[in-house]
């Protein structure tokens, strides 16, 4: 496909992130997140395509944030190593780069064939159902539009190095959970806050990620929503 279109520029956002089953599929992780890297930018090289590769916060061992460009990844998962993994093939290729991180994204899909905690918490309040959210881990959620400004600004600019694509409230899944109810008016009594030992995971969540964006405000011009207008956003997109 790249032989025939010959893209002046690749934006690369697909992989395995489910990140329990790269915990316990480690082969079929290993050959998205990073076998699958390697014959993008061998075609990239091939066909001189600029490439954008979106990766994560979860490089990140969570012991301090919110982190810039800067900071040591040190993965605490497989689903991590597998994405770092993929960023190393993409800095010791010769093609021209630009990676961009992300953390916890949430948004809607046209098909909606994919959750996220926004939409996750809302039909279970809608549903009646109580849910369990985590208070000890940290994160700035990332609306989809917001990141695919990111990649858009980094692609017009053919942008190189290391970004970091994130909102920039640093939140908990919980804050995030009671934001939403408060938001959609529901029922904010069904949320119950929880420790990570609470959950039984195959694989260890970084507690304290959350991104530092400055370089990309500075370089690229990305401005992110707030989570509120971030909600306010996806309401209209859900209507």
């Amino acid at each position: 496909m790249i032989r025939s279109v010959k893209p002046d520029v690749i934006i690369h956002t697909a992989a395995m992130t489910q990140v329990d089953q790269c915990e316990t599929d480690r082969d079929l992780c290993w050959q998205v997140n990073v076998t699958g890297v390697e014959h993008i930018i061998a075609a990239c090289a091939e066909n001189h395509s600029h490439l954008i590769h979106v990766s994560t916060d979860f490089i990140f061992d969570g012991s301090h944030g919110p982190l810039d460009e800067t900071a040591v990844p040190r993965p605490v998962n497989y689903y991590g190593e597998s994405k770092l993994a993929g960023e190393q093939a993409v800095q010791k290729s010769k093609i021209h780069w630009a990676i961009l991180r992300t953390v916890l994204v949430y948004g809607v899909t046209p098909d909606m064939s994919r959750s996220n905690i926004v939409l996750w918490v809302k039909k279970s309040l809608e549903d009646g159902k109580t849910i369990q959210v985590v208070n000890d881990q940290w994160r700035t959620p990332t609306l989809a539009e917001d990141l695919a400004q990111g990649c858009y600004r980094a692609a017009i600019k053919k942008a190189t190095g290391i970004y970091h694509i994130s909102g920039e409230e640093m939140m908990t899944p919980y804050d995030i959970a009671m934001a939403t109810a408060e938001f959609f008016k529901l029922n904010k009594s069904l949320i119950k806050p929880a420790t990570s030992a609470t959950f039984r995971q195959p694989a260890m969540r970084p507690p304290k990620t959350g991104f530092i964006i400055e370089k990309a405000r500075r370089e690229l011009g990305y401005q992110p929503h707030s989570f509120q207008a971030g909600l306010a956003l996806l309401a209209t997109q859900l209507r």
